[in-house]
């Protein structure tokens, strides 16, 4: 019995002087190293924090510009509105600027765009009477100027309805550092085999229309809104990492705004084409939304996943 004990305990000991020595060869750099935190890209599905997007609707008119803090924004989504106009919806999550405006009223096209985020806040002027209900019953935190009165100001140079400014530091909202367009699946990475130079891309509404000019030297797309050069309320350009033109279907909503105008939907679950304009280059892809709930995938030709460039990404709604 004495003897059988003794060959157990040698076993176990050799057993464990050998995983000590892996260990040790592992800690000195022997196998494979652990990928470094430069080349891992984040997961929706991995855990942690989600971002907790502040989601403000921002006027785009004429009379509006400069607006005050789109520079900051991680996804700056720009769609249809009554009369060919545009209207922006700017998602911060990454940081908060002091002040973001002119703020706008919401549509119903906000409602499905933002299930994409978990819970997030909806900061807004106001909206269609019938529109607001379903407001209130969207799985999103509403916040116009009557839930938070001391979270805005008018400012003084300018008419309204063009200032109204939000100051997020004075809301309820409190930002996790996560970058909302990785919250949905957009991957940041080298870009994928193949695109094709492009100079610049513009996008026409009836009366609205984006250009976006690549500058070798800022690395971006320059924006310019109808023609002029979109600036932030510092005077400095309006650049853009990575530009997605999204054609989707626009169809009349349910609403109407105070002038009788029907409201566009602009249906943003579904599938279809987009153009996607980073580090210079033109790439073909297709786009994938399967659910109100699920974020929207791009895929390029060959099957690959769209990856985007480091820095704010604009996606702009074209109409197919």
């Amino acid at each position: 019995m004495r003897a059988s004990g003794t060959k157990k305990s040698a076993a176990a000991s050799a057993a464990m002087l050998a995983l000590l020595i892996a260990a040790a060869a592992g800690c000195q750099g022997g196998g494979e190293a652990a990928p470094s935190a430069s080349s891992t890209v984040p997961s929706t599905s991995s855990p942690g924090p989600r971002a907790h997007v502040l989601a403000v609707k921002i006027d785009n008119v004429g009379p509006a510009r400069p607006q005050t803090g789109l520079d900051k924004a991680d996804i700056i989504y720009v769609e249809q509105v009554e009369a060919g106009l545009s209207r922006i919806l700017a998602a911060y999550s990454s940081e908060l600027p002091p002040v973001v405006g002119p703020v706008r009223s919401a549509r119903e096209t906000d409602l499905e765009l933002l299930r994409q985020f978990d819970r997030p806040t909806l900061a807004f002027s106001g909206a269609q009477a019938k529109l607001l209900p379903a407001i209130e019953a969207a799985p999103l935190n509403p916040l116009p100027p009557t839930k938070d009165p001391n979270a805005y100001f008018r400012g003084s140079d300018r008419a309204a309805p063009h200032n109204l400014y939000l100051r997020p530091g004075k809301t309820p909202h409190a930002i996790t550092g996560v970058n909302a367009a990785e919250d949905i699946g957009l991957r940041f990475a080298a870009p994928p085999p193949g695109g094709r130079p492009l100079a610049g891309h513009t996008v026409r509404y009836q009366a609205a229309r984006f250009t976006f000019t690549w500058s070798a030297d800022r690395h971006r797309w320059l924006v310019d809104m109808d023609g002029a050069p979109a600036r932030t309320a510092d005077g400095a350009r309006l650049g853009a990492a990575d530009v997605v033109v999204q054609y989707v279907a626009v169809r009349p909503s349910l609403y109407r705004d105070r002038w009788g105008s029907t409201s566009p939907y602009t249906e943003t679950v579904g599938s279809g084409s987009a153009l996607v304009l980073r580090d210079g280059k033109r790439f073909d892809v297709g786009w994938s939304r399967r659910t109100a709930e699920s974020g929207t995938s791009f895929t390029t030709r060959d099957g690959r996943q769209m990856t985007f460039a480091p820095g704010q990404v604009w996606i702009v709604f074209a109409p197919k």
